[in-house]
């Protein structure tokens, strides 16, 4: 039977996925969800900065434009575009015609058609010429290549683009702090597998005693030498144990679970032993010191606070003019295909634009920009006795941990000394059972206390590293 339970059990331990800390921190870096789009925040930020760059090079832009109208204005300068203007579209048909009139009215005198032409001249210079005023529909295509750029834009594109490499800094930062931040929560979840798992330790530890104590006293009832209060009461608290057992089993799928989660590793079904975090806690001064030179967090604030000092400038630009250039090439026929030369023109300008007055708006918004800068510094000063603060309270909770941890050591270590004494009255007859189990409860007491106590001695000094801006990766 114990042959075939064995062969049972061996696949269940060949397929059994253990993890240690170090890999379910690269893990959970790798696979993060949370972490993937927080990356993102850096790609979006070099974006911007492309973007700011893509203005230097202006724009180039080509078009293709048909139009169809009679309009005479539109019609008379399609026309002239295309180069096909002659004096026929000027009305100068209705102009000879008034001209040969006079002249065969004249009857070839000059003198007479002279005298008809000064007589004649307001109401000439009066005509509407119809070829002019009522030409035919035209259709028109345009085709041409427009290339704009900014010659001087007030320093706007410049600080631009100092923004938008600041901000790739400060959100380069950002990432790196949630980096650290997440590796403290999976030493919460692996650390509280292992607690958890140890706590199931005691407890089968726990369980032997007791079935040892049920065993004796119904053995010294056998006997006549206790009653059957004993038996029972051993029984009670063996029971009491199993209780436990299910609650110890339970917590450890409950830590499993939220490490799979973290590290989406869905294969996980075992953990090692507790991951040390070692800090060299020698000198408080010196770590305050250290955190305001690691702490990604606050990097990322003081490159927020700097962008928001060049937002002012960038907001200064109004008060300046710009200058842009443009260039231009194109062509203009009555016909589709209209690349020849003879119907090209070209164009090239330099315009300067300069902003006499917008209502204040200019400099509202360099206000609102120096308030944001204000606003932004302050919180920047605030973080600087945050993290002194932080910092101190993690030393000094790792100090207490440590403490508390040595004692709750001692305390197991007597109350299994007081066990073992207790265990010896009790077959002795010295002791009753109520006295035996109320030892044996001490006893396992101190053993959870100290499990418990190792677990957040390991989170303290993981919490002061991560406030001095260490990284839990480099632990090992």
């Amino acid at each position: 039977m114990k042959k075939t339970l064995l062969l049972l059990g061996t696949p269940l331990l060949l397929f059994a996925h253990n993890i240690d800390f170090f890999t379910s921190l690269e893990k959970t870096l790798q696979n993060n969800k949370g972490l993937k789009a927080k990356k993102l925040e850096i790609d979006k930020a070099k974006l911007s900065l492309q973007e700011a760059k893509s203005y230097d090079y202006g724009s180039l832009v080509f078009a293709q434009n048909i139009s169809r109208t009679n309009n005479a204005g539109y019609v008379f300068g399609m026309k002239l575009a295309s180069r096909e203007a002659n004096f026929g579209d000027f009305g100068f048909s209705d102009f000879m015609g008034a001209i040969g009139g006079a002249a065969q009215a004249a009857n070839g005198d000059f003198g007479t058609f002279s005298q008809m032409l000064a007589q004649s001249g307001d109401g000439i210079l009066a005509m509407q010429p119809d070829d002019l005023n009522n030409p035919d529909a035209r259709t028109n295509f345009e085709t041409k290549a427009t290339y704009k750029v900014p010659i001087f834009t007030g320093f706007k594109l410049q600080n631009a683009k100092k923004m938008a490499k600041l901000q790739i800094l400060a959100n380069q930062a950002k990432y790196t702090y949630n980096e650290k931040s997440l590796g403290l929560e999976v030493l919460k979840a692996y650390n509280g597998a292992v607690a958890a798992k140890e706590f199931i330790k005691a407890t089968q530890t726990a369980k032997k005693a007791t079935n040892s104590f049920v065993e004796f006293a119904t053995e010294l009832y056998d006997e006549g030498l206790v009653t059957d209060i004993d038996v029972k009461q051993a029984k009670v608290y063996d029971m009491g144990v199993d209780a436990k057992m299910l609650e110890a089993k339970n917590s450890y799928q409950l830590a499993l679970a939220y490490l799979r989660f973290l590290t989406a590793d869905n294969e996980i079904s075992d953990v090692e032993s507790f991951q040390n975090i070692f800090v060299d806690i020698s000198s408080l001064d010196s770590l305050k010191y250290d955190a305001y030179r690691k702490r990604d967090d606050f990097a990322w604030m003081k490159y927020n606070t700097d962008t928001m000092k060049t937002k002012i400038d960038f907001d200064s630009s109004d008060y300046y003019p710009t200058i842009g250039a443009q260039l231009e090439y194109g062509f203009n026929d009555n016909k589709l295909n209209n690349l020849s030369s003879d119907k090209d023109y070209y164009m090239g300008a330099i315009g300067l634009s300069y902003n006499l007055f917008d209502g204040n708006l200019r400099s509202v918004k360099k206000q609102k920009a120096k308030v944001e800068y204000a606003k932004t510094k302050h919180y920047f000063d605030y973080m600087k006795s945050g993290i002194k603060l932080e910092v101190e309270k993690n030393y000094l909770t790792l100090v207490t941990k440590q403490k508390v941890l040595k004692q709750k050591q001692k305390a197991l270590s007597l109350s299994d000394e007081v066990l073992v004494k207790s265990q010896e009255m009790y077959k002795n007859h010295l002791m009753n059972m109520s006295t035996l189990l109320m030892q044996q409860a001490n006893r396992q007491k101190a053993n959870a206390e100290v499990i418990l106590a190792k677990y957040e001695e390991t989170l303290a000094s993981a919490s002061l590293k991560i406030a001095l801006g260490d990284s839990l990766k480099n632990t090992k």
